[in-house]
């Protein structure tokens, strides 16, 4: 199989040696798309990568996580396309600071969300405090004005949000045709104020007269003039998509337009910035989605669906990067994504000889590094899921 044709690729070393030599060592020049990192959380515990830079007298832990991930953060944008976009998992020790560290590295005008994942949903338990059971996504873009990640995605249209069936059997909802926001209004919007001709007999609508029909201007609730969403060459090119009806408003009845919305296949619903664990998966599912592949060697791998909502997020031929690979859930999930939708996408999973820890798991089972683990779960899902997996 070939570089252009492999669903994963794996290289093994420090990520800073790395990104600057991707192309090279992946055999693919093309810029990166998406980025998704789970980066060594900074829990007070000494952590992997400790650069000279951040091992300097009196630096505070805080200073040295910063340290470590700011020259890494900085490679990644180098290779990551204009229209791409960056998503960094993170706890509260170290949200604030990355938050600003990536402000000053991709600018803060390249911010698109700060996501809660809701990753324990029973929250933790042990210590003192508060039963945290949630974790953050940081997402910035490599420039927000060409950047192509669409906040949408099919499964979050719920079919229970169109309580209305056509007597073709198309579902759908009444939205009111004028602009609830009064911040378009006559002076704001002029051309959407004109008036409409209905019958609340039938439901017709039309931008002209016609029997029996009712002059019908855009008001907000209080009776003060509004503007209509739709123009009137849409009007008239869509009047099966409207109907106006009696309503009940402040000053009594009166006449008002709506559209109607319809639920079709393939249709997308915006993202919220709060993401449930019966969504996406939790740190739970994680480890049983690992443990069935590989066995229970790796505390806290982030699941496939947190990474599969992601992908989706982006076209379906995006090459992805993962240069904190960790277990390598990402690859896992972009595997199954390309099986699931046909797509395309291609991932480079990085990660470190770092050894496993003396007496886990992972080293009695026989991984004497967290990349062998990496590289056993993507030899695994080639097997499994399909797509191949080089490792230059």
């Amino acid at each position: 199989m070939s570089r252009d044709e492999a669903w994963n690729v794996f290289l093994e070393g420090d990520n800073l040696d790395v990104l600057p030599r991707l192309a090279q060592l992946s055999g693919d020049s093309r810029p990166v798309d998406l980025v998704y990192i789970d980066p060594p959380y900074n829990t007070g515990n000494d952590f992997a990568y400790r650069d000279k830079v951040a091992r300097g007298a009196g630096v505070s832990r805080h200073q040295a996580w910063v340290a470590m991930m700011r020259p890494r953060l900085e490679a990644a944008r180098e290779v990551l396309a204009e229209t791409g976009a960056i998503f960094v998992s993170i706890d509260d020790n170290e949200a604030a600071h990355l938050r600003l560290l990536m402000d000053e590295v991709y600018g803060e005008a390249q911010f698109l969300a700060q996501i809660v994942v809701n990753l324990n949903p029973k929250g933790r338990q042990l210590g003192r405090g508060f039963a945290t059971s949630h974790e953050y996504l940081l997402v910035y873009a490599r420039d927000a004005r060409r950047c192509v990640l669409d906040a949408s995605s099919t499964e979050a249209v719920n079919e229970r949000d169109f309580p209305l069936t056509a007597p073709d059997g198309r579902r759908y909802r009444h939205l009111p045709l004028r602009n609830t926001n009064k911040k378009f209004n006559p002076t704001t919007a002029r051309t959407l104020h004109f008036p409409v001709w209905g019958d609340p007999r039938s439901g017709t609508v039309r931008t002209a007269d016609f029997p029996g029909a009712v002059e019908i201007a855009p008001v907000f609730g209080d009776g003060t003039p509004a503007v209509w969403r739709w123009s009137r060459p849409l009007i008239e090119e869509r009047p099966g998509d409207l109907v106006c009806r009696v309503v009940q408003g402040r000053q009594g009845e009166r006449v008002d337009v709506y559209q109607r919305d319809w639920l079709h296949e393939g249709r997308r619903k915006k993202l919220r910035t709060i993401w449930l664990a019966e969504e996406v998966g939790s740190t739970d599912t994680a480890v049983a989605e690992l443990k069935e592949i590989l066995g229970h060697v790796f505390e806290s791998p982030k699941p496939t669906g947190l990474l599969r909502r992601i992908l989706q997020t982006m076209p379906d031929d995006v090459r992805v990067l993962d240069f904190f690979a960790g277990s390598g859930t990402t690859g896992h999930a972009v595997a199954l994504q390309n099986a699931a939708d046909g797509g395309t996408r291609r991932c480079v999973s990085i990660n470190s000889a770092e050894p496993t820890r003396i007496g886990s798991n992972a080293q009695l089972a026989g991984y004497a590094t967290v990349a062998d683990i990496t590289r056993a779960r993507l030899r695994a899902v080639a097997e499994r899921v399909g797509g191949g997996l080089l490792e230059p």
